[in-house]
């Protein structure tokens, strides 16, 4: 008796209903990638790399062309009168302005080799620009489809809560009217209670991804993913062959690899060039005066110099020691990293086979979860089995679903992963 006041007194005290996290401002997910890429510091890094390299080039470019300007002007007094070239007369102040003029006619082939070299930071520079910009993608379609992912959980956990209670208020009609034990309402009464609580940690798990997404994109509070964005499967369009092909001859990384490995060996050509003789020609216009401006004496030169290094106590020599070092790194660097895309390459592709075929398996699981619950219902309330059987195909249900979304999430992730390797987009 004192069970049966114990559920009655339950009965009439309502079990809280638990609802998702407050609405927030969605956003799409193209939308996420624009605002992701403009506040990531590696993207934005990398942008400006390309805006360096792009003077670089501008400069090499130009050095076979342009020459080197630079203008003086100096004005000075003396306690003293001394002799002013510019008046042919003593004077106390002097006043003069230059404005002078180099240009490179002959260094070997430094020339073309900076050119070379600038030309390979330039296409460098843009292969990390590709490589951060899927960086970047990747970061944040994770932490936007972890919010859709979680927020699945949220429904899954808020359905395991609503099975619950349907089932308890039927286990409890029954207790009070002979035709169950009192345990069984018991038993649903403490599966209600667990459902809340597995609510409340999933809705709290959900919180804390859309604030990552929110920092992730550069907003001051918490954001929510799209209701059009889902999380779907779908085969991939090439081999995992064709995929190790494109990896290691035009991704982002081979191509940065590669661009870096032809820097390199330009620098040693270049430097190699300082062994030949260098051959500049230089003019210079100067006017001289008392006051300013100076126009009381104009003077021009013009000539040529050859000059050929001989000995710098070995600095040119140790540059170009240091320059052969760091191009043989970069060899090895790059077949390294042929390699190693191999392996990344290999890696993703076999994750999202697995993924897309653990989620098709468990999309049969939820399938026959449902069909099992069905039948627990019917047998239950006939008399034919027990609660807690009962109770297993209901938690079964809902892990089968919570397994679905997570087989569904890695499968999602295993696809970006792969796409930020190759740097384009598979669909």
């Amino acid at each position: 008796m004192l069970t049966i006041a114990l559920l009655l007194l339950v009965a009439a005290t309502p079990v809280n209903s638990f609802d998702g996290p407050d609405s927030l401002p969605q956003i799409t997910l193209s939308e996420a990638l624009e605002r992701a890429a403009r506040v990531d510091p590696d993207y934005v890094s990398a942008t400006r790399q390309i805006a360096d390299a792009a003077w670089s080039r501008r400069a090499a470019i130009t050095a076979f062309l342009v020459p080197s300007l630079n203008t003086q002007l100096s004005a000075t007094r003396y306690s003293s009168e001394s002799f002013n070239i510019g008046t042919g007369a003593p004077s106390s102040q002097i006043v003069d302005v230059r404005l002078n003029g180099q240009l490179n006619l002959f260094a070997g082939l430094s020339k073309f080799n900076e050119l070379t070299r600038a030309n390979a930071e330039m296409d460098g520079a843009r292969a990390n620009e590709q490589r951060a910009r899927f960086a970047t993608a990747l970061m944040t379609e994770t932490d936007y489809y972890d919010v859709i992912a979680q927020r699945e959980l949220s429904r899954v956990a808020m359905e395991r809560v609503r099975r619950a209670e349907e089932q308890f208020t039927i286990a409890r009609a029954r207790v009070i009217a002979g035709a169950a034990v009192q345990t069984d309402s018991l038993q649903l009464l403490l599966e209600v209670q667990q459902a809340q609580v597995a609510l409340l940690r999933q809705n709290a798990r959900l919180k804390v991804a859309q604030f990552q997404l929110a920092r992730r994109i550069g907003a001051a509070d918490a954001v929510d993913a799209s209701e059009s964005e889902v999380l779907t499967t779908s085969p991939l369009p090439l081999t995992v062959q064709q995929a190790v092909d494109e990896a290691t001859s035009s991704s982002p990384e081979a191509l940065q690899a590669r661009a870096s490995q032809v820097a390199s060996e330009a620098r040693v050509r270049s430097l190699r060039g300082s062994y030949f003789p260098s051959v500049d020609v230089f003019g210079s216009v100067s006017a001289f005066d008392e006051s300013f401006f100076p126009t009381a004496t104009k003077r021009s030169s013009i000539g040529i110099t050859v000059s050929l290094p001989i000995w710098n106590n070995a600095a040119r020599e140790i540059s170009l020691s240091r320059a052969t070092s760091e191009r043989d790194v970069r060899r090895a660097l790059k077949t390294d990293v042929e390699r190693a895309l191999r392996r990344d390459v290999v890696q993703a592709y076999e994750a999202h086979q697995a993924a897309t075929a653990a989620a098709e398996l468990e999309t049969q699981s939820v399938i026959v979860a449902l069909e099992n619950l069905r039948v627990q219902e019917q047998r239950y309330q006939a008399g034919a089995t027990t609660i807690i059987d009962l109770i297993t195909a209901q938690v079964s249900l809902s892990e089968a679903e919570a397994e679905l979304v997570q087989a569904r999430f890695t499968t999602r992730l295993a696809l970006s992963g792969l796409e930020a390797i190759l740097g384009r987009r598979l669909f």
